[in-house]
């Protein structure tokens, strides 16, 4: 009996079809507008791949559809963001419900695991093959954001028993968090003169460094100039440092395939551990040698 002979399945081949062609038209649209060549082509090479799949899928439904523009527009504006490798490995995730229906297809229409293989493999290491420029500087961006977490954190913990008003803490903390910036993005641009390396350049990488540290510290500073409470302004400054640890989290595990869950423990134990020690510290100092400010 043919699979699609019932309207369930009809509808799941037409889902299928559709994103099939939204996809053809993002990645025709991407290599258009591409400077790198190797890029230029691998966009090329996909989006053919994208129109024989709507094809296919056409040949048996015998409906047309067009491309929606409004996602499509979406993904492109998500690769001018956050790069290449985190916006279309994102879009080709969708592809992950469509496992069990192209595998009932594979009897009824053989060419369909061709289409799934290209689906869940092929494509992904075309896209790993891509020269990503976002991603090329997430070293930098991790290297900021993780010593403005740890530093910040540990810091602004630790001076919040010290400090009588929360303003005192935050002004502290912003000009800490400048100067350590610059000093970041110094250290940053030594690296890379130091490791010179054909696709990073060190004034780019300090400038990723230094931005991505003073963010991080725009960040948690700012509960304390919100709040006049202290605890207040400890709790959000916390729940910010979670959500900022839990973004970027995401955006690196789903651009490098990473574990998700096993990087989020690992920062977030690093960050609160010092955290906690220099609230410890800054507990002890007011308590027995009576420093208040």
């Amino acid at each position: 009996m043919d699979i699609l002979s019932n309207k369930e399945n009809l509808k799941k081949a037409l889902t299928q079809q559709q994103n099939e062609i939204n996809d053809y038209t993002i990645y025709k649209a991407l290599a258009k507008c591409q400077k790198d060549k190797e890029n230029k082509e691998i966009f090329g090479k996909i989006a053919n791949e994208e129109k024989g799949h709507y094809d296919f899928w056409y040949g048996i439904t015998k409906q047309h559809l067009n491309a929606q523009k409004l996602l499509v527009w979406w993904y492109i504006l998500l690769v001018r963001l956050f790069g290449t490798s985190f916006a279309l490995k994102s879009l080709e995730k969708r592809e992950a419900g469509a496992e069990e229906f192209y595998k009932e297809l594979f009897v009824i229409y053989p060419e369909s695991r061709k289409i799934y293989h290209q689906e869940v493999q092929h494509e992904f290491e075309l896209i790993d093959m891509l020269n990503d420029k976002k991603l090329v500087y997430a070293g930098a961006i991790v290297l900021g954001m993780n010593d403005a977490l740890v530093e910040l954190t540990g810091t602004l913990s630790g001076i919040a028993f010290a400090f009588d008003k929360s303003l005192v803490v935050g002004l502290t903390g912003l000009i800490m968090g400048i100067a350590a910036s610059l000093s970041m993005a110094g250290s940053a641009y030594l690296e890379a003169k130091e490791n010179p390396s054909e696709t990073i350049k060190p004034l780019t990488y300090s400038l990723y460094t230094g931005v991505s540290y003073i963010i991080t510290t725009a960040i948690l500073v700012a509960p304390f100039f919100i709040f006049e409470t202290m605890a207040y302004s400890l709790i959000v400054m916390f729940i910010c440092a979670f959500l900022a640890i839990l973004s970027y989290t995401f955006y690196i595990s789903v651009a490098k395939d990473l574990s998700f869950s096993k990087r989020v423990i690992q920062m977030s134990a690093i960050t609160f551990g010092v955290a906690i020690i220099s609230f410890l510290i800054g507990y002890l100092v007011k308590t027995y040698l009576g420093i208040e400010i």
